[in-house]
């Protein structure tokens, strides 16, 4: 395919990031899936995260000290709302590229905070301990090891970036 071996060896390298130990029979949808052959991105993705992501600490800071300090849900739901759109935008700018990051310690700490976030219009009475809870995940998640944060339950291994 490629008559450079400098090309063959980047080509292979990287179309094999995921993959080293699984048979060419496995890779099919999975591949194609988690690791497209042909680059995915979003324009601006690096404005659009430095957006969503402030928008979302923002949100999600008043939010719990909202809470915390005895504000009605009323007043609060539209940042309740706030946190968990934009939290649901950084899910989706990371997913773009490539759907792995779900199978990745970071990615499984993201949807797992999502995931409680979600319950706090169902939960009221559990509300700063859930958002509490929220804010510990988001602690750990964003500061483990790389051996951690980067490692794929899918392919049982760290993933190089």
């Amino acid at each position: 395919m490629f008559s450079d071996p400098c090309i063959l060896r980047v080509y292979q390298s990287s179309s094999n990031r995921y993959n080293d130990d699984v048979d060419d029979q496995d890779q099919g949808w999975r591949q194609r899936l988690f690791q497209p052959t042909r680059s995915r991105s979003i324009p601006y993705v690096r404005a659009w995260n430095i957006a969503l992501r402030t928008a979302h600490l923002m949100g999600t800071s008043m939010l719990v000290g909202g809470y915390a300090f005895g504000a009605s849900a009323d007043q609060l739901r539209p940042l309740l709302y706030l946190s968990i759109a934009t939290g649901g935008g950084l899910v989706v700018v990371e997913a773009y590229p490539s759907l792995h990051f779900v199978f990745e310690g970071w990615g499984l700490f993201l949807l797992g905070k999502l995931a409680l976030l979600s319950f706090v219009p169902f939960a009221h009475r559990y509300r700063v301990t859930i958002l509490l809870a929220i804010i510990a995940l988001a602690a750990v998640g964003s500061h483990m090891p790389a051996r951690f944060r980067h490692y794929s339950l899918l392919y049982k291994k760290i993933i190089e970036r």
